[in-house]
């Protein structure tokens, strides 16, 4: 009988949700990751945008060593060091007036949490979304997402929310009541196909809800901390939501999230919301050393300028080949749309040593680490060069 692979074991033990590759990872260090056979690969998904800083990076494993040897677990119900500190940092690096936050494990989680606090603190239950939107799969944030084959399965799910077209402050305007609780919106739609809005758009955004007396809420899950070119990607408008949602990168790997709320609704009531594990010492420290990589290396600037070279790179080389539609993004928020399906191109471009993500079914997303390095991305672009102008992958 021939010897069980790790496949195997996933396989025949895990929940089956998700759609796997045929590639097993077990170490990565930078922009690498290896498979279990030794092979080395350019990982331009930065673990589905975890990765800020590279895999591995040893500023957050001995953050993360000497914290665990100290106090992990400590509910908010007690004060903790590790977690004022995290706080106090972050109301330092968001925009002007978000100087509270909630902390939780995911990006999820900090939408569900801003979904119930843009009611709780307006008192109206309406929400409006975006089409194309991906806001996450738990039940609140699952309505704010778009796309059908998420949300059919599940349904009904949370009333009150609507979508409209985004990058539209027309069908926006025409939407708002005095019923509506929230909008909420990505400074770049992630999983929608890397689509960053036109210029103005997100300050449009602020000004319809003021006016309806509706809350802003920014989904920075994937475009928070740098990944844009700015700290957060509501930025780029000169915008300070209301209510912002982060998770993804902001530990550096060890899950993470939070909402932050504008200064000016004060505390919540006690006991309005509440995780057990939200903003345990681990992650906190793991998350100051995150934080303090990024600012040290300006790493929000450095993807602002590769983001430009990459871009430029992929216009050059990859937009003129025919079976590409597209090639836009913002900072190292990349989408390459193809007139045809990914899945296939995104084996062949595996098969060439490069990973990288779809971001719905005919967009090719590269979403690598920060620090990547100029080489590294002439790398990814003459991978994605050869894969999109393969014979072998087809539609």
């Amino acid at each position: 009988m021939a010897e069980r692979t790790w496949s195997d074991i996933e396989d025949e033990h895990s929940s089956g949700c998700y759609p796997k590759r045929p590639l097993t990872l077990v170490r990565g260090e930078g922009v690498w990751v290896w498979d279990d056979a030794g092979r080395r690969y350019l990982d331009c998904t930065s673990g589905q945008g975890v990765a800020l800083i590279g895999h591995a990076h040893p500023a957050v494993a001995a953050a993360v060593a000497q914290q665990a040897a100290t106090l992990i677990t400590c509910p908010e119900i007690f004060y903790n060091d590790r977690r004022a500190t995290l706080l106090a940092r972050l109301a330092g690096l968001a925009p002007a007036g978000l100087t509270r936050a909630f902390l939780c494990n995911s990006g999820t989680e900090a939408v569900e949490a801003a979904l119930k606090f843009a009611r709780l603190l307006t008192g109206r239950p309406g929400v409006i979304a975006m089409q194309r939107s991906f806001h996450g799969r738990t039940f609140g944030s699952l309505s704010a997402t778009w796309e059908p084959k998420y949300r059919q399965p599940f349904e009904p799910l949370v009333p009150g929310f609507r979508h409209v077209p985004y990058d539209n402050l027309e069908a926006l305007a025409a939407s708002l009541d005095d019923q509506t609780a929230a909008v909420i919106v990505e400074p770049v739609q992630g999983e929608g196909g890397a689509r960053p809005p036109s210029p103005g758009y997100l300050a449009g955004v602020q000004t319809l809800c003021r006016q309806a007396g509706a809350l802003l809420i920014a989904d920075e899950v994937q475009t928070g901390f740098g990944r844009t070119g700015r700290w957060f990607g509501c930025q780029h408008d000169d915008v300070t939501p209301d209510l912002m949602a982060l998770g993804k990168g902001i530990a550096g790997g060890v899950p993470m999230g939070a909402a932050l709320l504008h200064e000016r609704f004060g505390p919540l009531p006690a006991g309005s919301h509440g995780s057990t594990f939200g903003g345990n010492p681990l992650a906190c420290a793991a998350a100051l050393a995150t934080l303090a990589v990024l600012e040290r290396d300006d790493l929000p600037g450095q993807a602002a300028a590769k983001g430009a070279y990459l871009l430029a790179q992929l216009q050059a080389r990859v937009a003129p080949l025919p079976v590409v539609r597209q090639v836009r993004g913002r900072g190292l928020l990349i989408g390459v749309e193809l007139r045809t399906r990914v899945t296939p191109y995104l084996q062949s471009l595996q098969a060439l040593g490069v990973l990288a993500l779809p971001a719905g079914p005919t967009v090719l997303r590269l979403l690598p680490p920060l620090v990547i390095t100029h080489t590294q991305l002439d790398q990814a672009v003459e991978a994605v060069a050869a894969a999109l102008a393969g014979t072998t992958a087809g539609d």
